[in-house]
């Protein structure tokens, strides 16, 4: 049996958010004076979760808008710290999270390959061995020498994605890969994705396309208001979320049947 990569202990998170904004000087002033508007809200976005992910499996995590999905893909990344309990990350980690994340928008996309690498511990050599295949799977021509700034959000989509896969991961994070890009882009992807598992890639995929989800993952984490309402097969699971939400199923699968199947027909 394959051993964990992916650990969480009774891990929760939460966050410190002040009642209203302070935009001016003015505003300093006056929450000083004022306990009401100094008061802070507490938002647990998890509540004592636990699970475990084995080498060589892709899982999705799927819930609604809100659910602590990308909170679970931040903590992963190391980008926060869980409030409690203990995460544990065994292997080399990549992550496409949100659009522009891990890039500068003052360097070139040339400039961000290389970056990157060195984040992640690779040196420029590596990385200039890398540079090409990064450059050409990304296929946004003379725009990679050109600041990020100026990328539309699709562009650096697909750079994100070359670097994260090109970059030889143990363990790869998708927040809602498939949600941006034109149709050509997103079939590459998916090869891309399908190669990687091949390779016994660990992946972790946030998507709400459930019929991408079914045709990518084996398994499946339901997060509902912070808390882990199932762990199990992704047809199971998503027949739980079916009857707690009262969906119809043809309904469900129709808004996810269109583009995406069609690459899947294409590509298996």
């Amino acid at each position: 049996m394959s051993h964990p990569v992916i650990s969480f202990q009774n891990v929760s998170k939460e966050f410190k958010l002040s009642q209203l904004p302070v935009r001016s000087l003015q505003d300093i002033f006056v929450h000083l004076w004022n306990k009401e508007m100094r008061r802070k809200r507490h938002f647990w976005a998890l509540k004592n979760i636990s699970f475990s992910i084995s080498a060589g499996e892709t899982v999705a995590i799927i819930g609604t808008n809100g659910s602590g999905k990308s909170t679970i893909l931040k903590l992963i990344s190391r980008i926060i710290d869980p409030t409690t309990g203990v995460i544990m990350v065994d292997g080399r980690l990549s992550a496409l999270l949100e659009l522009g994340a891990g890039f500068h928008p003052d360097l070139s996309g040339r400039e961000n390959i290389y970056l990157n690498g060195s984040i992640l511990g690779l040196s420029r050599k590596i990385m200039k061995q890398k540079l090409d295949s990064i450059i050409a799977f990304a296929d946004i021509g003379d725009f990679i020498d050109v600041p990020i700034r100026n990328y539309s959000s699709g562009m650096q989509m697909r750079l994100g994605f070359s670097v994260a896969v090109h970059v030889e991961p143990q363990i790869i994070l998708f927040d809602e890969v498939l949600a941006v890009g034109d149709y050509n882009f997103q079939r590459k992807c998916l090869e891309r994705i399908k190669q990687l598992q091949a390779q016994g890639v660990t992946i972790l995929f946030v998507s709400h396309d459930f019929k991408a989800v079914q045709d990518l993952c084996s398994r499946a984490l339901w997060l509902e208001t912070g808390i882990l309402r199932a762990d199990g097969p992704v047809a199971d699971v998503l027949e739980q979320m079916k009857a707690r939400y009262q969906w119809d199923g043809q309904d469900m699968m129709k808004r996810s049947d269109g583009k995406i199947t069609e690459l899947q027909k294409m590509i298996v």
